[in-house]
């Protein structure tokens, strides 16, 4: 399961088929191989969103984050790399035609405008692709070769 990034967190809410749960940063962060690619490390707390039907999870609970590494690197590109081409190409576009860094500087954040809104837009398919699963700490502990 090298390919697993996981984090440890507790169920704050249930509601319907959706599990909230909170993720504290700890200090093994600095040494997973995946750091780069989590924002999780940024941030000292975070609330995760996952869709379960099983009901067997239970508020306050302790749980298992689980999503493929290809998860990580997918929200970056759409989140950080995609919008920072972007920004450069209107700003070079921006000099070339007014010759302003003003305007170069406007036309470089303007295109972020559009960016995030078609982002919000499509949310329920980027949801399909960003998917966690969610498991039981003793279910995890129990399982062979299986590491946090």
């Amino acid at each position: 399961m090298k390919d697993l990034i996981q984090h440890q967190g507790i169920i704050e809410k249930i509601e319907r088929h959706r599990v909230f749960v909170r993720i504290e940063q700890k200090a093994t962060c600095s040494a997973c191989h995946a750091r780069s690619a989590c924002l999780v490390s940024d941030k000292k707390e975070k609330i995760i969103e996952i869709d379960d039907t099983s009901g067997r999870y239970t508020t306050n609970e302790q749980v298992i984050i689980s999503a493929h590494s290809s998860v990580g690197f997918f929200a970056v590109i759409m989140a950080f790399t995609i919008p920072l081409i972007l920004v450069i190409i209107a700003l070079i576009i921006g000099m070339n035609q007014s010759g302003s860094e003003g305007i170069s500087g406007l036309a470089g954040l303007s295109i972020l405008i559009p960016y995030y809104f078609i982002l919000y837009i499509f949310r329920d398919r980027l949801k399909k692709k960003c998917v966690f699963s969610l498991s039981k700490v003793q279910d995890t502990y129990n399982k062979p070769n299986q590491s946090l």
